[in-house]
Formats: C-alpha cells, sequence, structure tokens
C-alpha cells in the first residue's frame, strides 16, 4: 500500500490545483449554518453587532436620562458593650440601698461578678471596668514638707514634733468641722503600686477619703504630693510579720515579731523617711507582729515621738500608744464584688448612726474605688457627714 500511495503522490506533483467553484467551496459552511441551534446564536450575534454599531454611531440613547450613584456600605455588628462601672452601681435605677432585699441582706442577682487582671498581673473580682465615677475639684492641702516638722534621719528626711509644739499629725491632717450628722470615715490603701487606680482614687473619690500608700512604691512622694494638692490627707503603710512568714512576705523592711528594738527602730527610719506629708501610718498585714510586746512597744514610742497618729484596719483596735490613735469598725472588700462592697458600706452606714460615728477600710481595686465615690455622693442627703480619718483618732488619755 505504501508503494501505491507514492505513485499516487508523484503522479500528481507538479501538475497545477484544480480550482473550485465559491459555491462549492461555501458549501460546507451553508450546510452548519442552516442547522436551528446555529442559526438562532448567529441572529443573537448579529443583533448585538448591530445595537453595538447604533451606540458607536449615534450615542447612548439614555444618555440624557437623569442617573444617581450610591456606594452602599454593611456596618458591621457591633458585640454587647462590657458593663462600666456606673452601669454596675445604677443598674437598679435607685440608691444603694436597693440592693438589699426586705431583710437587709444583699441580693445578689441585682450585680454581677467578674474576673479582672491588672496591670501588674494581680487578679481582681469585680465588674472588672474602668472606674467611670466623675473627676472631683481639687480643694488643696497645704504643700509638704511644713517648716519646722522634719528633720535629717539615716535614711533620709523624718518626721518630727516642731520646736513650737506642732505635730505631723495635726499639721497633716485633713481639717474638719463637724456639722452635728453622724460621721463616716473611709480609708483606700495599697496605693502607689498601680498607677491608673492610684491616679483614679486620687481624683474621683470625695477629699474627705484617707489614702494610705506603699512604701515600696515608685515616685511615693509625687503620689503623695498629688494626693494632698486634690485635697486628701495620706498615709504610710508600715509592713508588719503576719502568719505564714516567710511564705508570706510583705517586703525586705517587714517589722518583725522576733526583732528587737534596734531592728524595728533601725527599719522605721528607713520605711518613715520614704517621704513626707503624712500624718499617720497604718498596718499592713502584722497579725503575728502585733503579739510582740517588744515589738509594738518600740513602734508605739516612736510614733509617740514624732508626732504621727496610728489608724489600723481594725486588727489592732485594742493596741494603745502613738500620738493619737483610731481603728476602723470593718474592711469592706474582702469579698471584692459590687454587691458585697455595697452591702459592707451599708453596714458601715447604719453603725455610724446607731454610735455616731465608723470608720471602714478597703484596698483600691477598681471596683472598691467605684463603689466608694459613689456611696459617698449621697451621705448628707441620708443624715451622714464624710470625715477624714483624722477626725476619728484621738489622743491616748483623753
Amino acid at each position: 500500500m505504501f508503494a501505491k500511495r507514492q505513485s499516487a503522490l508523484a503522479a500528481t506533483a507538479g501538475a497545477p490545483p484544480v480550482k473550485m467553484p465559491l459555491r462549492e467551496r461555501l458549501a460546507p459552511v451553508a450546510r452548519v449554518l442552516k442547522k436551528p441551534p446555529v442559526a438562532v446564536a448567529g441572529a443573537g450575534l448579529l443583533l448585538l453587532g448591530a445595537a453595538g454599531l447604533f451606540i458607536t454611531v449615534l450615542g447612548d440613547p439614555r444618555a440624557g436620562a437623569p442617573s444617581a450613584r450610591a456606594t452602599l456600605h454593611r456596618q458591621a455588628e457591633a458585640g454587647a458593650p462590657a458593663p462600666s462601672g456606673l452601669d454596675a452601681f445604677s443598674m437598679t435605677g435607685g440608691t444603694y440601698e436597693d440592693l438589699v432585699n426586705g431583710d437587709g441582706a444583699l441580693d445578689p442577682s441585682a450585680l454581677g461578678q467578674a474576673v479582672i487582671t491588672l496591670p501588674d498581673g494581680a487578679s481582681v473580682s469585680g465588674d472588672g471596668a474602668p472606674v467611670t465615677a466623675p473627676r472631683i475639684a481639687a480643694q488643696p492641702l497645704v504643700a509638704a514638707p511644713i517648716a519646722g516638722l522634719h528633720q535629717p534621719g539615716p535614711d533620709g528626711v523624718l518626721p518630727r514634733i516642731a520646736s513650737d509644739g506642732r505635730v505631723p499629725a495635726q499639721a497633716y491632717a485633713r481639717p474638719f468641722h463637724s456639722n452635728g450628722k453622724p460621721r463616716v470615715s473611709i480609708v483606700v490603701g495599697g496605693l502607689g503600686l498601680n498607677a491608673v487606680t492610684t491616679r483614679a482614687a486620687i481624683e474621683r473619690l470625695p477629699a474627705e477619703v484617707t489614702l494610705s500608700f506603699v512604701p515600696y512604691a515608685e515616685g511615693l512622694q509625687g503620689w503623695i504630693d498629688l494626693a494632698r494638692a486634690q485635697g486628701h490627707e495620706v498615709m504610710i503603710e508600715m509592713p508588719m510579720e503576719p502568719t505564714g512568714y516567710p511564705a508570706n512576705d510583705p517586703g525586705p523592711y517587714t517589722l518583725l515579731a522576733s526583732a528587737d528594738a534596734a531592728d524595728v527602730t533601725a527599719k522605721m527610719n528607713w520605711l518613715l523617711s520614704r517621704a513626707t506629708g503624712y500624718f499617720a501610718v497604718t498596718n499592713y498585714l502584722g497579725d503575728r507582729f502585733q503579739a510582740s510586746d517588744e515589738g509594738m512597744t518600740t513602734f508605739m514610742g516612736m510614733l509617740r515621738a514624732r508626732g504621727l497618729a496610728f489608724i489600723d484596719d481594725g486588727s489592732m483596735s485594742r493596741k494603745p500608744g502613738a500620738w493619737a490613735r483610731a481603728s476602723a469598725n470593718r474592711v469592706i472588700d474582702e469579698e471584692q464584688s459590687p454587691a458585697a462592697i455595697v452591702g459592707q458600706l451599708n453596714a458601715l452606714e447604719a453603725l455610724a448612726k446607731a454610735r455616731g460615728q465608723a470608720m471602714g477600710a478597703g484596698f483600691s481595686y477598681p471596683v472598691t474605688v467605684e463603689a466608694v465615690a459613689r456611696w459617698t455622693a449621697g451621705l448628707d442627703a441620708r443624715g451622714l457627714q464624710l470625715a477624714p480619718a483624722s477626725a476619728m483618732a484621738s489622743r491616748p488619755g483623753r
């Protein structure tokens, strides 16, 4: 077969091409176009082509018609906002007394509870929101140090009784004038370590609220100056040996129950020289230290000699001494939830009305600062007078 094909090719090689009529050449195309689907498609293309040619030559027939263009953006759905401190303390629509039921017990359904983490890593129970109570106008106290009330010490400036008899316990205290109503005091402590909560306590708590600062705080004098410029009297916290020491360690200058008078004096010289402008000191822990007769005698004697008051958290109320003394009647935030704190504040209010005065102590948790700020705002209308802690202190034997 291969030989026959070769012969055929050879025979036709060089022969002129045969001319085929145009009709015969287009005959296959015509047969395809006659098929119905192809005919319909061809007609459609022809129509589109004609329309395009018409618009190209004459222009868009709708060009003169009015038109408008709008850009639509779909707004992302917002999540439910976290409740603020204001929401937490006003969701019942009434006063703080509304947070208790008819039997005087707390209604836990009135407020929620959460766990938050502060910038320093501490976990705090509460509503978790920043303090939203309004800032309060400043009522400045005299700037510290006041001439004649300090002297050089081995580790810095120490408080002293002036030659004319003035004492730091009075000179650095916030002035107070009784209006005859039962008085209530609040001390908020643990300040100076967390800048956010420290500033909130200084700016948003009434000037009559007493603030206590940690002696190890960085920039302690600046914080005390800021607090006094806002109108708060201040105290320094004295770290004292607690049960469980040294596993529970308040720091390198903790006053130890086993220490002699010289060691207690040396550590107090360091602690008291951290800043100036405080009228008193307060304890930080110390249930074991207070059992030391020698330690407490040295401690109280040194405060008395330097004209300083001692305001404790209620755990040392039976310990006399210092230049002046006072003790808190209750800690208001052992349970750090809004409802529990408000319950303690309401109980403090009832105690003040029954006895004529009462004092509460708390820590600078955001939930505590928020609760105290809003609870104190209505005290006058409820027949009470907010007083600084110094107004509760009394001289021994008087």
